[in-house]
């Protein structure tokens, strides 16, 4: 995620980090080079037909809307994951409170602890799809990989824990409920990630961002001549920006620029709970070059 403080002017205008810039500049200047290419040919060999440019702003206009639409979807996905990993903070913080408090034992107490360590870095391994599991092995010395759901495996066994443990129902109800909680983040981070917007939005988006671009210089060759190149390279940075953007956000467990800091997130649950295990908290993660992984 690009984490910065406000930019000024020049700033904005030349950013590129965090930009979906680099990504759709072929494609916009595609459709710039075959805009002049269309208006030579106009020019110096065949006429082409002049069509008229109100039906282009119509049909803008529909484009924009839809588009905004795909973008509020794609946007409100990324926002719901991001208050999902606001809540697996807060459980886990109070996860770590009520092992002080239930647990008597300080060797279970701390089983428990690295276990929830261990969860939290193999739940954000599985939304990633990464192969490496080693911050979570180094947390709780235990190797969930082979398991089916390793995530999962590491609650189960936060389970297995707390009924070994000497403690009273209502202990046992409270850490339950706090497990509970954190499965209900763990299944709706899950659900993002694995249910992906629709793909008849992308094909559409597609077919009809392309067509408007490639059909624009017909509506503006009469009027804007040479300059027509440049009218449909900034109505297709504005949309394959757009469309690039929706994409990025859709997912936004993802390692792009615009994905959300998981690492950051873990570093954060990692500085809340080890206080309990008696060790010094890590660090915080800081921005590289404005990112934040």
């Amino acid at each position: 995620m690009i984490v910065r403080d406000q930019p000024g002017f020049w700033q904005l205008l030349f950013a590129m980090r965090g930009s979906v810039l680099p990504k759709i500049l072929p494609r916009v200047l595609g459709v710039s080079v075959l805009a002049a290419i269309l208006v030579a040919i106009d020019k110096y060999g065949v006429t082409l037909p002049h069509t008229n440019a109100a039906p282009f702003a119509v049909f803008g206009v529909a484009l924009s809307l839809f588009l905004g639409f795909r973008n509020n979807a794609a946007y409100d996905r990324w926002w719901e994951g991001r208050k999902l990993w606001g809540q697996l903070v807060a459980d886990l913080r109070n996860l770590g409170r009520e092992t002080s408090l239930f647990l008597p034992d300080l060797a279970a107490r701390e089983r428990v602890i690295r276990l929830a360590l261990g969860f939290i870095h193999l739940h954000r391994i599985n939304l990633r799809r990464l192969p490496d599991t080693k911050a979570a092995i180094e947390w709780c010395d235990t190797d969930f990989s082979d398991n089916a759901h390793p995530p999962c495996a590491a609650l189960n066994q936060i389970t297995v824990e707390i009924a070994k443990a000497e403690v009273d129902g209502f202990a046992r109800k409270a850490l339950s409920e706090r497990l509970g909680s954190i499965a209900l983040a763990q299944a709706g981070c899950e659900r993002i990630a694995t249910t992906p917007l629709p793909y008849v939005y992308s094909l559409l988006i597609f077919r009809t961002t392309y067509l408007y671009c490639l059909l624009l210089p017909f509506g503006l060759i009469e009027g804007a001549g040479w300059l027509t190149p440049l009218f449909v390279g900034v109505v297709a940075y504005m949309f394959f920006g757009l469309a690039e953007v929706t994409e990025e956000l859709s997912n936004p467990f993802g390692e792009t620029v615009n994905g959300l800091p998981l690492d950051a997130m873990c570093r954060t649950i990692e500085i809340s709970l080890t206080p309990h295990l008696g060790i010094e908290p890590p660090a915080p993660l800081a921005p590289q070059n404005y990112y934040l992984s």
